[in-house]
């Protein structure tokens, strides 16, 4: 909207708007943190606020907003209100936003600006456009910022070494530009204004000359003499510094060279050399060697020699001279005619320089006679003088003859070898000045590989002539590679990295050559996954190494060399795998299950629970601790052995359900769980509990009427045990009444009967004495119970059967021996048992059959009751004697053993 407003505006207001154009400038430190106040607006335009002569209800708000933001406008914040412009997040950093030139820098998407318009020390510029409406206060405001610098940077030099050269003749103040000044993005006097440096060797200073664009070169001003043969560098720091508060520095390594330049001459040692030569001198001996020295460098200090134009011809022709080396040797031959001194002036040349001299007297003496002549044949390969031999020639092998002559034929000549070697010179017999010359002892290509040995030879007159042999032995393969080791030790942590490396093998062969050249080979008892570089002897294994699986290796490894035939030498790897802690300590079972009988005593050994480790050392150590039911039991963290801290009752809790944690000693430690079950076998530590009757002195009324087989009354009893243990069997050890045989219990249900009809003189009180039993084992337990049956019609006085009922029974026990019974076969063994009274009967009296048979039959029947009475009764009873308390009875303590 705004646009489209001055758009309208423009065509008409052209020249209003121009002249209401405004500018503001504002300078600032770089590097200020946000929310610093720049300026205000509003107070520099002095614009009317809310506070003026116009009421406040008709003066319109007025508002300031950015034309466009561009680059400057991410730097500054501007309040629309108030027209105060404050400092951004976005810190200003000169250095970085500001391009030196000519004139003014300028950001922010204004026209440039020229440097006439600003102060001299303004260079940096952001420029804003700022509109500020309503329109009877429109005005574009211009708004310049200048950034001023601060010392935030240090010089630095481009390079971190400098090399200056400086010719050893500089004169004094001679200046030196020191390329690659120091820099600093910093401006004024922020910038570089001074170098210096920190050892100018009493010959150095530095001088700053700045341009007309003010930058600023240091130069180098010599102080003093130089001279690169007395010291041809010097190494100092240039150290560059700003003109900041404080002030910051930079420096770098500035190394100054001293160029050598042709200030020295050649010189002799000596200036003069006097030299003997005998006249029988052989041609090419050496006479003597002149030597001269500059102590300049390269070309400077080139030397030639020469003969100086005052030697005559004959000297020149009779000793030549070496121009680079300075050697002298004899070029012809001396005989009588030939001069006996020899003025031999020889020149040092060096290039710019007047030569050197020196003079060397050569005297020849003359000898009057010839010396003996030394005459060889070679036997061995001799090649230019040298001989060839193999090492581990045999004793006494042949080089050559030596024939020794006297050209005047007119004295006798010896002859003799000098030298140090395994060499041997004998006169060859029967000839005359004939000599051999043969080895003492096998030559040794290690020891020695040359000697040089002389013959000599002199006659009488004392002249003695020397041929000089040079032997040269050749090499063999005579000598096996030889290990560093001859047990090479390893050591590899398992789990290694595949190509893993072990070890570079090391041999050596005295021989030369090829064959001294050594390769590696794995012995046929390496495994597949070692390889070993037949070049370089690296030693690798290509595969993981697991030390449980294997803990040691040991193999050989050959060098072999490349001679002909090869020879070998063997060493022994040994290889010891370090373990790793990579192994779970390892329970036997995943599931233990221990059966323990209750009533175990505390800290009793319930069992063992086995658990191992693969890992060797303290990684393979085991610590076992109960995760859970710690507060009952503990387990022997060394043995494995399971305790329990209490005596364990089946009765309370059948089974524990344990979790056993398996630890180890590695460094991360592994862990494992099993479980552990314990059920607790129950031991017969309960009696039978009996619940009804729930008195001794209760009782129940039984009506005369009551038909036989009838059911009168239960015992009924529980047992907490289990098993057999809980089993349980009833029966009647004591009775007291009119006729107590009347009623029975059943043994396995314990319900009571009436066995037999009830008569006239039955009725009364009935006391039947239960005894309650397991079937436990090693000893059954049991209870006891009285029963009380009153037989009458009816109940008249109770108070008078509770008195019996108080009364204490006088009971006996019945002793019986447990019998056991075979059930319902008693009622056939009997009705067979009776047939022949019945057949004896029927033939006495066929008359009275009838009453005879029903007699006989009544008899039988009665029998086979009681039979079938007493085989129900059969049970398993403990034998009880005497009179018994029945409070005591009931209340009996039991004493259980543990199994």
């Amino acid at each position: 909207h705004l646009l489209l407003f001055l758009l309208f505006l423009g065509p008409f207001n052209c020249f209003a708007s121009y002249s209401r154009a405004t500018e503001l400038f504002y300078s600032l430190n770089e590097g200020l943190p946000a929310g610093v106040l720049i300026g205000s607006l509003a107070r520099d335009l002095r614009l009317p606020t809310a506070g003026g002569q116009r009421p406040a209800a008709l003066q319109p708000p007025l508002s300031f907003t950015l034309a466009s933001r561009g680059l400057g406008g991410q730097y500054v914040r501007l309040d629309n209100r108030s027209g105060e412009l404050h400092t951004s997040a976005v810190e200003i950093d000169r250095e970085a936003l500001c391009v030196e030139s000519s004139g003014a820098t300028v950001f922010g998407g204004a026209a440039a600006v020229s440097s006439s318009s600003l102060p001299s020390s303004e260079s940096c510029l952001l420029l804003l456009d700022v509109l500020v409406l309503p329109q009877e206060y429109f005005r574009l405001v211009k708004v310049k910022i200048a950034i001023r610098d601060v010392n935030d940077n240090a010089p630095r030099f481009p390079v971190p070494h400098i090399r200056l050269s400086v010719p050893e003749n500089a004169p004094v103040n001679t200046r030196l530009a020191i390329e690659h000044p120091a820099l600093d993005p910093d401006v004024g006097t922020n910038g570089v204004q001074t170098y210096r440096l920190r050892d100018n060797y009493g010959v150095f200073t530095l001088d700053v000359e700045e341009n007309e664009s003010g930058e600023r070169t240091p130069y180098l001003i010599v102080m003093g003499a130089l001279d690169r043969e007395t010291r041809e560098e010097y190494v100092t720091v240039i150290v560059a510094e700003d003109g900041g508060t404080p002030p910051l520095v930079g420096s770098a390594t500035l190394t100054i060279g001293i160029s050598d330049i042709n200030d020295n001459c050649p010189q002799f040692s000596e200036s003069q050399l006097n030299i003997t030569l005998y006249g029988n001198s052989s041609l090419g001996m050496h006479v003597a060697t002149v030597h001269a020295v500059d102590m300049d460098l390269g070309s400077n200090a080139q030397i030639t020699y020469s003969y100086s134009q005052k030697v005559p011809q004959p000297s020149k022709d009779l000793f030549h001279l070496d121009k680079s080396t300075g050697t002298i040797t004899l070029s012809s031959k001396v005989d009588g005619d030939t001069l006996r001194l020899h003025r031999l002036i020889i020149l040092g040349n060096g290039p710019g320089c007047i030569p050197a001299v020196i003079t060397v007297l050569v005297t020849i003496i003359k000898v009057m006679m010839r010396p003996p002549e030394v005459v060889p044949r070679f036997i061995a390969n001799e090649v230019e003088g040298v001989v060839y031999l193999k090492e581990l020639e045999p004793i006494n092998t042949p080089i050559a003859f030596f024939t020794i002559k006297d050209p005047d034929e007119k004295y006798k000549a010896n002859c003799y070898l000098d030298g140090d070697g395994p060499f041997r010179l004998s006169p060859y017999k029967p000839y005359n000045n004939e000599y051999l010359l043969e080895t003492t002892k096998p030559l040794d290509y290690e020891t020695q590989q040359l000697y040089e040995i002389s013959v000599v030879a002199w006659n009488s007159e004392g002249f003695h002539v020397n041929k000089i042999i040079k032997v040269q032995v050749l090499d063999d393969n005579d000598n096996s590679p030889v290990f560093s080791q001859q047990l090479i030790e390893l050591s590899i942590e398992e789990n290694n990295v595949p190509n893993a490396f072990l070890t570079k093998l090391h041999a050596t062969d005295a021989d030369s050559g090829e064959r001294g050249q050594v390769s590696y080979f794995l012995g046929p008892d390496a495994p597949s996954y070692f390889s070993l570089d037949k070049t370089t002897g690296v030693l690798t294994v290509s595969t993981q190494l697991d030390r449980e699986e294997k803990e040691k290796y040991r193999y050989t490894v050959k060098a072999v060399d490349s001679g002909f035939p090869p020879r070998e030498s063997i060493a022994t790897v040994a290889i010891t795998v370090l373990d790793k802690n990579d192994n779970s300590p390892r329970f036997i079972n995943k599931d233990f299950s221990f059966f323990v009988p209750e009533n175990f005593p505390g800290f009793g050994e319930i069992g063992v629970i086995s658990v191992t480790d693969a890992d060797a050392g303290q990684n393979g150590w085991v610590a076992l601790s109960v995760l859970n039911g710690s507060d009952i039991f503990v387990i022997d963290t060394g043995k494995g052995v399971l305790r329990a801290k209490v005596s364990l009752d089946r009765e309370q809790q059948s089974s524990y359900i344990l979790w056993i944690e398996a630890v180890d000693g590695g460094d991360p430690a592994l862990s494992s769980t099993a479980k552990i079950t314990i059920l607790l076998l129950d031991i017969n530590d309960n009696p039978p509990l009996v619940l009804f009757p729930q008195s001794n002195m209760s009782y129940l009324l039984v009506l005369p009427s009551t038909l036989p087989g009838s059911p009168i009354t239960e015992v009924y009893a529980v047992d907490k045990d289990t098993g057999m243990n809980a089993v349980i069997a009833y029966s009647i050890i004591g009775r007291r009444g009119p006729r107590p045989e009347s009623f029975r219990i059943d043994p396995k249900t314990g319900n009571i009967t009436l066995e037999e009809s009830l008569m006239q003189n039955d009725y009364g009180l009935y006391r039947l004495l239960v005894k309650v039993s397991d079937h436990g084992y090693p000893e059954p337990l049991h209870s006891t119970v009285m029963v009380n049956l009153f037989v009458n019609d009816t109940v008249s006085n109770e108070s008078y059967i509770e008195s019996l009922l108080r009364k204490e029974p006088d009971i006996s026990i019945e002793e019986k021996q447990p019998q056991i019974s075979i059930e319902p076969t008693h009622k056939k063994m009997e009705l067979s048992s009776c047939m022949p009274t019945l057949v004896a009967l029927s033939v006495i009296s066929l008359g009275s059959i009838a009453l005879v048979t029903g007699m006989g039959i009544y008899i039988c029947l009665r029998k086979g009751k009681k039979h079938h009475r007493a085989d129900e009764n059969l049970e398993v009873q403990i034998p009880l004697s005497g009179r018994i308390n029945l409070h005591m009875l009931e209340k009996k303590p039991m004493e259980i053993s543990n199994i």
